[in-house]
Order: structure tokens, then C-alpha cells, then sequence
């Protein structure tokens, strides 16, 4: 954890503290400083703007419940993602992960919308390629990659032992490794026992 991490944990850990107490400033700083992350987490749960949502407001109404027993036993950066991934998991079991059609005035609003044509196929090959994996193979990279969580925090986000944490991160690795190629035109390359 770089002196960043540290200042930015403590910084959380006031706010928590003052939530606890009913402050709903407090809650309202932690949700704007955390909702573009959990919404980039989330989108590798599912497409649907409406679930993400739904999610990071069920997260942060158990984070606003739940605030006075943080006892700090890991960053909260990790404690809300594991709650919005257990939230994110229980939404859609209750709602399926079918897709609702496209808002063109979110396309519009869509930080994506402005990058250059080159960066857009690389996200939108990245995105092929991340579909390929299993929910769970999803989330590892996610949190791995995207967010920089370690090995130690996936897991507990994740409630599963380190050692399903690298296994999951090892196979989402080989199968991208087998599938961006393919999707990007090339023969695919056989690397199943590659670390």
C-alpha cells in the first residue's frame, strides 16, 4: 500500500466514522468519490445500467447501515467492493443479466464517447475478450487490473481463500491469452500451462 492508499483509507475511515454518528454528508462524499469505480467493477458483472445502479445503491444503503461495525479489519475500499459484489451477485439472480436497450443520451454522456477511434476498438476488443470468461474470472481481472486490489483483498471481497483467488486470475489469464488473438483476426495461440 503506497502513503496515496494509506491517506485515502484513513480518509474513508473518518467518513464511516461519521456516518456511523448519522451523518449524511459524510455518506453522500463516500458515494461521490466511489461510484465511477464501482460502476467500472460492476460492469463486468453486467451490461445493464439500471442493475449497476440498483447495486451501488443497495451497497451503500448496507455501508450507511452497517458503517459503526467497520472494525477496520481491511481497507474500505475493499469492505464496500465486497459489499457490492455480494449485492451485485443477489441483484441479478433476482433480475438475469439480460441486456435493456442502449439510452442514446447515456451513449452521449459516456466518458467512452470522446476517446479516439483506436482506444475504442481496444476497449471493445478487451471487452469481447473479458466476456469470454466466467463471472468470477471477470471479477479477479477486474479487481486485480482495473481497480488494483491485491491477491489478499480479492479474496476477501470475493469470501473465497487466496489460493481460488490466483487460480481463477491464472485461467482467466490462458483464456484471454486464447481468445484475444482469435478475436483480433490472429490464429489463436495454445498456452494452457503457461504461467
Amino acid at each position: 500500500m503506497n502513503d496515496d492508499d494509506i491517506d485515502s483509507d484513513a480518509t474513508d475511515r473518518m467518513l464511516l466514522q461519521r456516518m456511523s454518528t448519522g451523518d449524511r454528508a459524510a455518506l453522500a462524499i463516500l458515494y461521490r468519490s466511489y461510484h465511477g469505480r464501482l460502476c467500472r467493477f460492476l460492469a463486468r458483472l453486467t451490461r445493464r445500467a439500471d442493475v449497476i445502479e440498483e447495486v451501488i445503491n443497495d451497497c451503500f444503503w448496507i455501508a450507511w447501515q452497517k458503517a459503526g461495525t467497520f472494525h477496520g479489519d481491511s481497507r474500505v475500499s475493499t469492505w464496500l467492493m465486497g459489499i457490492a459484489y455480494r449485492c451485485g451477485l443477489k441483484t441479478l439472480r433476482q433480475h438475469g443479466d439480460e441486456p435493456v436497450e442502449d439510452d442514446p443520451r447515456h451513449e452521449e454522456r459516456s466518458p467512452a464517447h470522446d476517446l479516439a477511434d483506436e482506444d475504442r476498438e481496444l476497449r471493445d476488443w478487451l471487452s469481447k475478450g473479458l466476456e469470454r470468461l466466467s463471472v468470477d474470472q471477470r471479477v479477479v481481472i477486474e479487481l486485480v487490473y482495473g481497480v488494483g486490489h491485491s491477491l489478499d483483498d480479492v479474496a476477501v471481497i470475493m469470501q473465497c481463500p487466496v489460493g481460488t483467488v490466483k487460480a481463477r486470475l491464472f485461467h482467466a489469464r490462458v483464456k484471454l491469452r486464447n481468445v484475444l488473438p482469435s478475436l483480433a483476426g490472429e490464429p489463436p495461440q495454445r498456452t494452457e500451462n503457461a504461467p
